[in-house]
């Protein structure tokens, strides 16, 4: 156990802020919020707007002005950083003692607790990683699956159980919402789950679901455990709402009780978790449930420059017309509040290495100029994408860190920092500035001022040690009188919450990982369709969801947006390429480049033959079924891409090659020229296409889709022929 130490209580304290003074530095929208602490209330926060300073400070008007207690308030994240960081924000405010967590953690702290009483015994040990004991369920029924699918088994298992799914109930439910884990049939999914039930049962160990399972059945059972959680909590905020799964909305529930004091925060246009389980259902319902409950919508956007704004606005109106019910109205236009910048741009590349050097050498160019690295993100839509980025940043010497690596506290150079410096901490040296005093401590790390010349681990070191040197002097900056002593707790504090500081490297992150983070120059690449959106979202919802991706990508930027993509994905490769078809309604802002190839309805199979169909282009009846299944006469020019066309055909011939069957076989050329015209986004647009049956769709639709996404044709064909060559081994 970590000894105790004796701080020394700061020379000057800092003065406790009144009520009013809580209020007297928000705006409008972010005022309606604070200064109604007590009961329901909603509110829609668009990206920037502030909702983070809006809730701490109706948490901290709150205390001062005697509405509750701060030991009465639990404030719900989604992440440990966002929990530390709405901490910190509360300390600032001369809040102390308000709990700030996450679900998992909130709940897991109450069930140690109470586990004694409720069940008996020390509560298990929770379980880091499924995938071991989802491997050894998937052995036990002699089932064999790769790294990946058992981490797709994993993340389905989760899916079930934050849905309140039991083995029983998942296959009907996972039938209904169109579910595929891992290409294996529902009932044996089942039974994988099950399995892995009964295995984790036998090590004696919970997961994370558990956690939150456990203790909702907990309150749910026992009166007198949900009467002494309620009399301790009170009132409750809950960020990022528009992400809650079920399960974290049934524990919500018991929490609260009957009472009404619930400030639920979130915006439908980052809803971005649905895969998870996650759905806005709950913040859009909060008005039909608390029918008094205010609603306030944050729209003062802090972050971005106007540009920037304006061409977020344009992605977001575009969803609210897709969307419907009371998603569509609830999306918030932005008006932004930051002096005027450079306008976003849209560059093209003729392959995915071009566009990784061509970036980097911007990025070298702006950190010779003096932009700080840390205040730049490459942003892309997978992980895959992450290592052509890696590599040209390594090339062009530009330090940088990937989202999602070593937790900062955890690096060994951290952990011996620290050490050493709550040793300098119980005989501080006053007669120094403590900006100088610290980086005389990392001295005995090895650090030193001047970064060194070699890059990778070397360099990623010394930006971890250089990360502590400057919060020393951002504390400094807040608090003058801050000492040795002081910066040792911010930094347990910080470790805490998993509050790491920056480092000085460009970011690399996944949209996903990127939600919640904002940098002043953000780089959004690979924006062309089969990335944004990706080739395997299906359906209207799915689609959406990846617009909303986007949005969110580019409303981390601050100061400046640069967009760009590829029209192939390797050099000398095919142009097959299109931008995002989100960018279509960006044109106006970025060019005529923005503008995808305008997708043409296909004629609906559903038809009866005496129903007449006219061709697209000079409305003359279609006769011939195969010029009915393109949707145009033989005089009239084809709408749809060439190359496009083109691909599919090198597919093909490849394909019939490897199956030695005639090229009709696999496709017709009317059927080829029909997904061209159309460019279904997914397999139930691509299964209504006639010619395209059960069995072609099976065989063949994700590789027309991975083609019309982009994907080079031959190298899908290669990938048939493996898969092939495989299975008959």
């Amino acid at each position: 156990m970590t000894e105790a130490i004796a701080f020394p209580t700061p020379a000057v304290a800092r003065a406790v802020p009144t009520a009013d003074e809580v209020l007297a530095s928000l705006d409008p929208e972010q005022r309606a919020v604070a200064a109604s602490p007590l009961g329901p209330m909603c509110v829609l926060a668009g990206a920037g707007t502030g909702k983070t300073r809006a809730i701490t400070h109706r948490i901290a008007y709150g205390v001062h002005s005697g509405a509750y207690q701060p030991q009465t308030v639990l404030a719900v994240t989604f992440t440990a950083r966002a929990a530390g960081e709405m901490r910190t924000r509360l300390r600032g405010l001369g809040v102390g003692g308000v709990q700030a967590r996450t679900f998992h953690s909130a709940a897991l702290r109450q069930l140690h607790f109470f586990w004694p009483q409720a069940i008996g015994g020390a509560a298990p040990e929770v379980l880091p990683w499924k995938a071991t004991v989802v491997g050894e369920a998937a052995s036990r029924l002699r089932m064999r699956f790769d790294r990946a699918a058992i981490r797709d088994l994993a993340s389905e298992i989760e899916w079930a159980k934050v849905n309140l799914l039991t083995p029983e109930t998942y296959a009907g439910s996972a039938r209904t919402q169109g579910r595929d884990p891992a290409g294996i049939d529902l009932t044996a999914m089942a039974r994988v789950f099950e399995t892995y039930e009964e295995a984790k049962t036998a090590r004696g160990v919970m997961d994370f679901e558990d956690v939150l399972l456990i203790m909702a059945g907990i309150l749910a059972e026992r009166d007198d455990v949900a009467r002494t959680v309620r009399s301790q909590y009170r009132h409750f905020v809950v960020d990022e709402y528009q992400d809650v799964n079920a399960l974290q909305q049934r524990l919500l529930d018991l929490w609260l009780g009957e009472r009404t004091d619930l400030c639920v925060v979130g915006d439908p246009a980052q809803t971005i978790y649905s895969f998870t389980g996650a759905t806005p259902a709950h913040l859009l319902g909060f008005p039909r449930r608390f029918p008094q409950a205010q609603l306030v919508k944050l729209v003062r956007n802090y972050r971005s420059t106007p540009e920037i704004v304006g061409l977020a606005n344009l992605v977001v109106r575009s969803a609210a017309r897709a969307s419907t019910g009371a998603a569509a109205g609830s999306y918030v236009e932005l008006q932004s509040q930051s002096a005027s910048g450079r306008p976003p741009s849209l560059t093209d590349h003729s392959d995915d290495p071009a566009e990784a050097h061509a970036v980097a050498a911007d990025i070298a160019a702006l950190v010779a100029g003096g932009h700080p690295a840390a205040e730049i993100a490459i942003l892309f839509r997978t992980n895959a994408q992450s290592e052509a980025f890696e590599s040209a940043l390594a090339g062009a010497d530009v330090p940088y860190l990937v989202k999602g690596g070593e937790r900062f506290f955890a690096r060994s150079e951290i952990k011996q920092a620290v050490l050493l410096l709550r040793g300098a901490a119980r005989s501080d040296d006053a007669s120094k500035p403590l900006p100088d005093l610290v980086r005389d401590v990392l001295g005995g790390t090895g650090w030193t001022l001047t970064p060194p010349s070699a890059g990778g681990a070397v360099r990623e070191r010394w930006e971890s040690l250089s990360a502590l040197a400057s919060l020393a002097d951002d504390l400094v900056a807040a608090r003058p009188d801050a000492r040795l002593p002081d910066l040792v707790s911010e930094i347990v504090e910080r470790t805490s919450a998993q509050h790491a500081p920056s480092v000085q490297g460009v970011t690399l992150a996944s949209l996903h990982a990127a939600k919640g983070l904002e940098w002043d120059t953000v780089f959004l690449v690979g924006c062309s369709d089969g990335l944004i959106p990706i080739t395997m979202a299906e359906g209207a919802a799915a689609i959406e969801e990846e617009r909303r991706l986007l949005y969110v990508g580019m409303t981390r930027a601050r100061r400046d947006l640069r967009i760009s993509w590829a029209t192939a994905r390797n050099p000398g490769g095919r142009a097959s390429r299109r931008p995002s078809r989100f960018l279509d309604a960006t044109a106006s802002v970025l060019g005529a480049g923005a503008r995808s190839m305008p997708k043409k309805a296909t004629v609906s199979t559903t038809l009866k033959a005496s129903t007449p169909v006219t061709c697209r282009g000079c409305g003359a009846q279609l006769v011939s079924a195969a010029r009915r299944k393109i949707g145009r006469c033989e005089d009239c020019p084809p709408t749809y891409d060439e190359a496009t066309f083109e691909a599919l055909r090198t597919w093909r011939l490849t394909v019939a090659r490897t199956l030695s069957v005639p090229a009709y076989v696999v496709f017709t050329d009317a059927t080829l020229t029909a997904i061209a015209e159309a460019r279904p986004g997914g397999l139930p647009e691509l299964a209504r296409i006639t010619g395209v049956g059960a069995v072609k769709l099976d065989q063949h639709g994700g590789a027309v889709l991975e083609i019309l996404g982009g994907a080079d044709p031959e190298i899908v064909a290669e990938k048939y022929s493996a898969a092939k060559e495989l299975g008959s081994s």
